[in-house]
């Protein structure tokens, strides 16, 4: 199969207003399934059109496996593409949709029908091969496109937001089965996406970007417990509240203070964010996950982490409740075990931030504070 390899890869705008890529460097394993996700205009479907060579570049060099493809056109590339508005052609049954670029490729007859099944019988079209375009879902149509390309079996299998047109209630099932493709095919898989639940349900890793620029790279549970600044904090999984307030040092502890009056305040070990330090007496930002917030009825001492709120609005969902509380200078959001009702709005509750978990970040820079 084949690595991808990305070096000082740049693409100014086309409007004029700044870099879309701004200096990347990224290293895709063989048989990886890579997912950049950042919001629009941020990069990652960029990358993808980069590597297909459906876009040029200002700077840099692209590698599929040992081959420099700066050069080269899309079909000569062993890449294929999945985009996110796949139009099939109209007068042509599924099946030769499928067929149709193994047909340009010049594969045998016996070739071409056995990829076709195969590729069917994974994007579930087995029943519809005979059908024309025009008789199918915009699921069918979308799974007809990934079948195409897989049917090529490239070196390399490019997603530009495949299902951001997709029914959300049918988008966890093709995730499942993007997922299957790749344990099948095994083949080296680049997917973009602004949607970070779907990256983090289907990515070996995921590099979250932002201005064109990779911010950070691992996991999704790397990612999602240990964000390297707050825009991957907010980005990734369930946003995590970011707090403003102010750090005072007492002898090996840190005292974080809402702003504004706000009811949270919680003491850190100094050894535990040594970095911290420079920071006493200086205005932080405080990120906690909603998962990191219990309901608590113990009577809240100062920098214990307990704090009072007024509640706003009570989602119920499977095994807890979604709140959203109003601390007095933030809106917070929780997702505690606790069942409770909507009737529970206005009310005032104690919370408690989960200790052990929490991050600090520069309120300017939005840098992590370790």
């Amino acid at each position: 199969m084949a690595n991808v390899s990305l070096r000082n890869i740049s693409k100014v705008s086309p409007r004029g207003n700044g870099s879309v890529v701004d200096g990347l460097n990224l290293e895709v394993q063989d048989r990886e399934f890579l997912v950049l996700l950042g919001p629009s205009d941020s990069g990652p479907s960029t990358v993808v059109r980069i590597v297909a060579g459906l876009e040029g570049i200002s700077q840099g060099e692209i590698f599929v496996g040992d081959r420099r493809v700066n050069d080269l056109a899309p079909k000569d590339r062993e890449v294929a593409l999945v985009p996110n508005n796949h139009v099939p052609y109209p007068r042509m049954s599924v099946h030769d949709n499928i067929a149709f670029g193994l047909k340009r490729r010049k594969f045998s007859s016996a070739e071409i029908e056995k990829r076709v099944r195969d590729a069917a019988q994974v994007l579930g079209l087995t029943e519809l091969l005979k059908q024309k375009p025009e008789s199918l879902s915009g699921e069918q149509r979308q799974r007809l496109a990934i079948a195409r390309a897989a049917a090529l079996q490239p070196k390399v299998l490019l997603f530009d937001q495949p299902l951001a047109g997709v029914d959300p209630t049918v988008r966890p099932q093709l995730r499942k089965e993007i997922v299957q493709l790749h344990q099948r095919l095994q083949r080296t898989m680049i997917y973009a996406t602004h949607d970070s639940i779907e990256a983090m349900a289907i990515g070996s890793r995921v590099a979250v970007m932002n201005n064109g620029i990779v911010q950070q790279i691992g996991t999704a549970r790397e990612l999602y417990s240990d964000p390297d600044n707050a825009f991957v904090a907010e980005f990734l999984g369930a946003p995590m509240n970011l707090i403003h307030g102010n750090l005072k040092q007492d002898r090996d502890w840190l005292l974080f203070s809402e702003v504004d009056e706000g009811t949270i305040e919680l003491r850190l070990p100094l050894a535990e964010f040594p970095a911290a330090q420079a920071f006493a007496g200086k205005p932080v930002r405080l990120g906690v996950r909603p998962e990191q917030i219990a309901v608590s009825k113990s009577k809240a001492e100062r920098y214990s982490g307990a704090f009072p709120a007024i509640i706003e609005f009570v989602e119920p969902i499977s095994g807890g409740t979604n709140l959203t509380v109003q601390t007095g200078a933030h809106r917070v959001t929780c997702q505690v075990t606790q069942q409770l009702d909507p009737g529970e709005a206005g009310h005032r509750l104690q919370l408690q931030i989960v200790p052990g978990k929490v991050c600090l970040f520069d309120p300017i820079s939005g840098v992590r504070i370790r």
